[in-house]
């Protein structure tokens, strides 16, 4: 796809002498001193707080609201040999929270099991015929793992059914909140959890976390629950990462050591799933190979089939069944990249006859699109054009046809909240539920055209001037001559990477591009490449940016670029290559500094 839109780059502005005190405090690099102070750690006990990540750092469960009465309710089922179902969601937040649980029951001999609604049959969160399904099974108890919060019909029917309803959720409530038998949240109006931004499978682990204490009468539990507790960190860490909650506080402990319980000792479901994945056996794994690597397989069954499978894959002893289901998982991931190829083409064909600088947002429709997968594509058009982008897949009401219904993702850009869009335009929508950068809903096909107009129309009264150029936020500008493998690897400290914790970017200027450059990957999408800069030459590639290497060659390939550094270890022997996230021809960048004050994380940790 065409980058039909240009960043801005704007370069923190550096702050030495702080670098060169906490280099010295903390015994560290002064350039990972800098990103500390980058990302608002700027005193020494924060910074050490950020970087060592024990485990004992994690807040005792119990002070999470609603946890302890969970864990007794929940135990005196078990002893009651009542039926409890674990009520999850389809995404891999609340697949590997289902699956803590599920796990820790059976471990307990619980009468226990799961439901994961379908995506495109039942939707999202909790349903009433799916309740009245489970209570006439013999189901009494009903624990949520990442939905219920705002199901206060749903939870009045469970009422009525007799279902006692136990809630586990992290997300957005309404004015009401429902009136289930006990609500685990860590922002639950009225409380103070020092840390509210926990994914669903962290408030999972967390309550098996204290189900665990409860069952063996002591904070400190026996070797089997410990065992069982670990290979949850793991699992949590699955969610966190693809849930893209911000990593630091527990997120970040629970990440790091669930990187490091995947390497080391992965549960039977999750090797055989890094097998699939192509991550080599005691290899480290990073949170960018979650990202990439393994959440995408694991969204595939929501988005194309049952997710109930992925639970199943997490949850199991036999390595023959997990090899199988990790299989099934690697073809409906295999099946999504290539529906995702073929809508992004699709997409791409429609705006290249639509008048670009009349839209100010993107409202694109087809009934040859899977509604499961258009919300990824969403993403790589807001990244592309710029423009906030909803995309729409049209299907038959009902198996006989019927009127065709709209089912619609969409994704925002910074500064356009795209929950208040939605209900700007509610009019126009049979429902929707949206937070500020990501929205699902539902249309009839039509009133698609009004609801474009009024969409389009609310983007351009918040933006009067256009959608904002979008912003490339650069850490510091370094030589290559100082990009040393041990420099480099020091940069590790700063892991796992993710929301509130960026990957590092650095600028080099005034380099020039050195030989042939090769499109190679996949369809050729990708640019590789060498640069010289003084006497050093480094390999660099520029992940789907095949299309723009005219460009690259624009100014004789003197050029700018703005990168993240990784080690390449081949035959033994490490170095250091470029991972290009944009370039500007010419030997100077253009570009603004970014003030001391501002900061790339939200709430700094300590």
């Amino acid at each position: 796809m065409p980058a039909t839109v240009t960043k801005v780059w704007q370069l923190r502005e550096p702050q030495p002498e702080k670098a060169q005190h906490l280099s010295r405090e903390l015994r560290i690099s002064a350039v990972v001193a800098q990103l500390l102070i980058n990302r608002g750690l700027e005193r020494p006990d924060q910074a050490r707080r950020f970087l060592d990540t024990s485990l004992s750092g994690l807040h005792p469960p119990e002070l999470l609201p609603g946890v302890r009465d969970a864990a007794d309710r929940i135990w005196q089922a078990v002893q009651d040999d009542r039926k409890i179902c674990i009520y999850g969601d389809y995404d891999v937040d609340g697949v590997t929270g289902t699956a803590i649980l599920y796990r820790l029951l059976k471990l307990m001999n619980a009468q226990v099991r799961i439901k994961v609604p379908l995506r495109l049959e039942e939707g999202y969160g909790l349903n009433i015929p799916a309740l009245e399904s489970l209570a006439a099974d013999g189901v009494s108890v009903v624990v949520t793992v990442d939905c219920g919060i705002a199901s206060v019909v749903e939870a009045e029917a469970a009422r009525q059914l007799g279902l006692e309803l136990i809630v586990t959720d992290h997300h957005e409530f309404k004015e009401q909140l429902p009136a289930a038998a006990v609500l685990v949240h860590p922002r639950l109006p009225g409380t103070d959890y020092p840390f509210g931004g926990l994914c669903g499978s962290a408030v999972a682990f967390k309550l098996a976390w204290a189900l665990a204490q409860r069952a063996c009468g002591s904070k400190r539990v026996t070797s089997r629950y410990k065992e069982f507790l670990l290979d949850a960190v793991a699992l949590s860490s699955l969610g966190i990462v693809a849930d893209v909650v911000p990593l630091h506080d527990e997120n970040r402990i629970l990440v790091r050591h669930g990187l490091s319980r995947l390497r080391q000792a992965p549960s039977i479901g999750l090797k055989a799933l890094c097998g699939a994945a192509g991550l080599t056996e005691g290899a480290i794994i990073r949170s960018s190979d979650i990202g990439f690597k393994l959440a995408p397989r694991l969204n595939a069954a929501g988005r194309l089939g049952c997710a109930q499978m992925v639970v199943d894959l997490l949850s199991t002893a036999r390595p023959e069944t997990a090899n199988e289901l990790a299989r099934v998982l690697e073809a409906q991931n295999t099946c999504r990249q290539l529906m995702e190829r073929e809508i992004t083409r699709a997409a791409q064909r429609m705006l290249e006859l639509a008048p670009l600088d009349d839209m100010p947002a993107l409202v694109l429709a087809s009934s040859d699109w899977h509604p499961g997968i258009i919300g990824i594509v969403a993403s790589r058009l807001v990244e592309a054009y710029g423009r906030p982008t909803l995309m729409i897949a049209l299907r038959p009401e009902d198996e006989a046809g019927g009127e065709l219904i709209g089912h619609g993702s969409g994704r925002s850009i910074p500064g356009l909240p795209l929950n208040e869009a939605l209900h700007a335009c509610r009019q126009e929508l049979l429902s929707f539920g949206a937070h500020k950068a990501a929205a699902g809903f539902r249309i009839r096909a039509d009133r698609i055209d009004a609801f474009r107009e009024a969409f389009c129309d609310h983007v351009s009264r918040y933006f009067p001037q256009g959608p904002p150029e979008p912003v490339l936020l650069l850490d510091a500008e370094v030589p290559l001559l100082s990009l040393t493998v041990r420099v480099v690897e020091d940069l590790d400290r700063l892991e796992p990477y993710g929301a509130d914790n960026p990957k590092p970017v650095f600028l080099a200027g005034d380099v020039q591009v050195d030989g042939e450059r090769r499109k190679v990957g996949k369809g050729e999408l990708h640019l590789s490449f060498f640069v010289r800069q003084g006497g050093v030459r480094l390999k660099a590639i520029a992940f789907g940016m095949a299309n723009r290497a005219d460009e690259l060659m624009s100014a004789g390939g003197s050029c700018c670029l703005a990168f993240t550094p990784k080690i390449n270890e081949w035959m033994g022997r490490k170095t250091v290559n470029l991972e290009v996230i944009d370039w500007q021809p010419g030997p100077r960048a253009k570009l603004g500094v970014i003030p001391a004050a501002t900061r790339s994380m939200a709430t700094p940790p300590g």
